[in-house]
């Protein structure tokens, strides 16, 4: 017999997915701190037009972080808050490209490839686990995501 949580999903999926919702946190986290170095050292010609783009992702990424770790906390588990930890378990590296704007352009397409490949992932066993919360989250970031993927894309001429 299935052990349900408080919201009426099962706890062993509650679980597994938070996990992964966890490293995804650490994952945002990470790309948030470089998003915000981008923005305080970009230098050179782009400087005005990647200074709002890079304040304007780094809102967004902090909106994020708070909403992936308010889910875990609805699953009913515990957010990560450790750096040491984020740090561990991100894929999204610390960046001391700062700022020459168009590696950081290049450093901001590969960590939304890593966020849109875990995303899915997530969004699979949320599927799974019948759990449409945390899948309606997942849908929209990975929608939201491929467009900035475009644009950023194309910024590159790419």
């Amino acid at each position: 017999m299935n052990i349900l949580n408080r919201i009426g999903l099962d706890e062993t999926a509650s679980k597994d997915l938070a996990s992964r919702l966890n490293v995804l946190l650490a994952h945002y986290s990470l790309f948030y701190q470089n998003v915000r170095g981008y923005h305080w050292n970009i230098k050179g010609d782009k400087f005005f037009e990647l200074h709002v783009k890079f304040e304007e992702l780094y809102n967004d990424l902090l909106l994020k972080i708070d909403e992936v770790a308010e889910r875990i906390l609805t699953l009913g588990h515990q957010p990560e808050h450790r750096y040491s930890v984020y740090t561990a378990q991100s894929a999204v590296k610390e960046s001391a490209e700062v700022r020459d704007g168009l590696q950081a352009v290049r450093h901001i397409l590969e960590a939304f490839r890593t966020l849109i490949a875990l995303q899915r992932e997530i969004l699979q066993l949320s599927g799974e686990a019948g759990d449409e919360g945390t899948n309606a989250l997942m849908s929209d970031y990975i929608r939201e995501q491929e467009k900035s993927v475009w644009m950023y894309s194309a910024f590159l001429g790419q």
